[in-house]
């Protein structure tokens, strides 16, 4: 039996990938809004599909948000909101 079910885990980001997923956020937000989609939606279906084709493959868009995992990019949004709100 496990006697760590009790314990609560830590996960943690290495500091040089969360500036990077603040820039590739930004591109891909970009690239969709260029090509006339709606980033917010297609970034949240990305998110939770795992599915690249809800990026776009314009501005290199698609291979960028593919650089990192999913809950890299869910950290950093939760992150900014979070920072944002107590402004």
């Amino acid at each position: 039996m496990n006697d760590n079910i009790n314990n609560t885990m830590k996960f943690d980001v290495p500091k040089d990938n969360k500036n990077k997923a603040r820039d590739i956020i930004l591109r891909v937000f970009g690239a969709l809004d260029e090509k006339g989609y709606n980033p917010v939606y297609q970034i949240v279906g990305y998110i939770l599909s795992g599915d690249p084709t809800y990026i776009t493959s314009y501005d290199d868009a698609r291979s960028l948000i593919r650089k990192l995992e999913r809950d890299e990019l869910l950290e950093e949004l939760i992150k900014s909101y979070i920072e944002n709100e107590k402004k």
